[in-house]
């Protein structure tokens, strides 16, 4: 099994990065503040605007650690990764199949259907776990309501038609949100996704850690050998990481949801730390970025049994795991592609 290493997250927008030897030099103000050694590094995210030199991107992408820009609010700049990794077969393969209708509709069925479950699965535990605090007849109705969608997925034939379902059910899902926010609910108050820009606080939180997710899922996409760009659910664009975004679906639930709501409920994330930019766009400041960062981290610790391996891993290796049953599927080892189901 893959070992989970380390993400470097540089937040500081003045921070340089260098290479010495085989050691990360992080600079500030011409003053050495931090050394980091590349050995067990995976990845570096970089929301500074000094960037890092040649030396580094080269010898990150001889090493395989894949480097990721964003601007300090989140937003997806570029990514340099090193050079393509597995067998060409594999991918013709992906291409193939995502060109066949009837394979590509069943594979994104198994994303949605695992997206769905997973949200469910949210709300039934907040209806469990909080029941004299939120109105449980509004989220029994939404329950079951994506339970109903689940079933209209199963009998789809066309990704039009599996598109207009997952927006269906994306807007009951993200319709009882509000009966999630538990603490801070007038700083922290949702009405509906919005996307870009992201129009309230906790709609910055979802697309600052869906940026993430996208980030890891590419990464481990690219490690099992399979072409982030080409996906069976949406539609492929440049520079669209479609595969990833398909992969993601059965995972925002668990990995972004649940972690903004946590960190709103348990006040680790407070309505000051956000600033509202004059075309109405709220994006996070430094410190709140960085506990969000952190938190992020710490989740990907947790271990978990894997519902479909059956063994313990730590969270943060579901990416890859999914990943890697998904080449299984495409290279014809498994009869079906098994999503992730949150237990």
């Amino acid at each position: 099994m893959k070992k989970l290493l380390n993400v470097l997250y540089i937040t500081s927008p003045d921070a340089y990065l260098s290479l010495e030897g085989e050691t990360i030099v992080i600079k500030k103000e011409e003053s050495t503040s931090t050394r980091i050694p590349l050995l067990n590094l995976e990845n570096i995210v970089c929301f500074n605007y000094m960037g890092i030199s040649p030396a580094l991107m080269g010898a990150c992408s001889d090493q395989g650690i894949g480097v990721c820009f964003l601007s300090p609010n989140g937003h997806f700049l570029g990514r340099v990764s090193g050079k393509v990794k597995g067998n060409v077969l594999l991918r013709k393969k992906q291409y193939f199949t995502s060109e066949n209708q009837t394979e590509a509709v069943a594979i994104a069925s198994s994303f949605l259907i695992g997206k769905i479950i997973n949200s469910r699965k949210v709300i039934d535990r907040f209806i469990r776990d909080h029941s004299l605090l939120i109105d449980t007849e509004i989220l029994n109705k939404a329950s079951n309501a994506l339970k109903d969608i689940l079933k209209d997925i199963k009998k789809c034939s066309t990704i039009s038609d599996l598109m207009g379902f997952e927006g269906s059910a994306a807007k009951i899902y993200f319709g009882i949100f509000n009966q999630l926010i538990l603490q801070q609910k007038e700083d922290f108050s949702f009405t509906e996704r919005s996307r870009r820009p992201p129009l309230d606080k906790l709609n910055a939180m979802l697309s600052f850690l869906y940026t993430l997710l996208t980030f890891e899922v590419s990464s481990a996409l690219e490690t099992v050998g399979l072409d982030p760009y080409v996906g069976f659910l949406h539609q492929d664009r440049p520079g669209r990481p479609s595969l990833a975004l398909d992969l993601m679906e059965e995972l925002r639930p668990v990995f972004a949801d649940r972690l903004a709501l946590s960190l709103i409920n348990r006040r680790q994330i407070i309505g000051k730390g956000f600033t509202v930019k004059e075309n109405g766009s709220v994006i996070m400041d430094d410190d709140t970025r960085k506990i969000v960062i952190t938190a992020w981290q710490e989740r990907k610790k947790e271990e978990i049994i894997h519902p479909f391996l059956k063994e313990r891993i730590p969270f943060g290796l579901i990416p890859y795991v999914q990943a890697l049953l998904l080449a299984r599927f495409l290279r014809g080892d498994l009869d079906a592609y098994p999503p992730f189901f949150w237990n």
